[in-house]
């Protein structure tokens, strides 16, 4: 879909191959990184999301050099796979620093890249109907404020579906509910569950409530930092004729505070994928 001036291909796009720009290594080594803090439970090592990364590796690896020449086996394994899914170990321009110069330019979006790569991906998966009307639903429990764009839950339990980048909405947005980035507000200690589709025919979408701050960064999957634990999917590949990648966020929001939901996809939160998300203490 939309364009981007960022050529900038973060860990599983730091491949040449099948089209995939090559990743010059600015700052970078050809040793592994130290072992990398990770952002969300998808970052684990083990289970089939690992294996698909593992099989994806090796067949653009193939045996050889990337990212400059330098040696990088180490990418297929645990440590790379969570330095790529958002370890804080990644080079300071991966975490959102200012980018390279040979970086810029008019390459597509690099949630293109990531797509493509995570189309075929195990996990869960939903018709385009299914997600059309999951969409427009209003949540059980949920009160909208359609002129001030709010959904306001005020029980123990929250259930929602949002929808990244669907058909005939702005481009690069969230719906929820019929709205377009809407401002949510739960209760402080509820336990949350958040459906994410991805409804981006050529585009990766991810969603993760942070701390704040991260919608100025153009590499927030380097920067932002979930505001709990559980509240983060940082890569949904593009739409298959078996449905649309969705996951499933699911979260205790414990502590009251304005936080932001967002999507990690470089460029994505800048370019306006992102709203609200506030904790009422009350």
């Amino acid at each position: 879909m939309k364009s981007t001036r960022l050529a900038a291909v973060i860990g599983t796009a730091a491949i040449t191959a099948a089209g995939l720009a090559a990743l010059v290594g600015c700052g970078t080594t050809s040793k592994a990184p130290a072992a990398a803090a990770t952002p969300a439970a998808a970052a684990t090592p083990g289970g089939s999301a690992y294996a698909y990364y593992q099989t994806m590796m090796k067949g653009l690896y193939g045996g050889g050099t990337m990212m400059g020449g330098g040696s990088y086996s180490w990418m297929m394994g645990a440590t790379g796979y969570q330095w790529m899914m958002g370890g804080t170990a990644a080079p300071a321009w991966m975490r959102g620093s200012a980018l390279p110069g040979f970086m810029m330019g008019t390459s597509s979006d690099p949630g293109q890249v990531m797509g493509a790569l995570f189309a075929n991906a195990p996990g869960s998966r939903v018709s385009a109907v299914r997600a059309a009307q999951l969409g427009s639903q209003v949540p059980a429990g949920a009160t909208l404020d359609r002129a001030a764009n709010r959904i306001t839950f005020t029980g123990a339990t929250v259930r929602l579906t949002i929808l990244a980048s669907p058909a005939g909405g702005p481009d690069e947005t969230f719906r929820i509910a019929g709205l377009t980035d809407p401002a949510i507000t739960v209760p402080a200690g509820a336990q949350v569950g958040i459906e994410v589709i991805n409804a981006d025919p050529d585009t990766a979408h991810g969603l993760v409530i942070t701390v704040g701050g991260a919608t100025s960064s153009s590499m927030p999957m380097r920067t932002a930092r979930p505001a709990f634990p559980g509240s983060a999917v940082w890569f949904l590949g593009n739409p298959t004729p078996a449905g649309m990648h969705a996951a499933t966020l699911n979260f205790t929001a414990t502590t009251p505070g304005s936080y932001r939901y967002l999507c990690p996809v470089p460029g994505h939160a800048q370019e306006g994928m992102t709203g609200a998300f506030t904790v009422s203490g009350t």
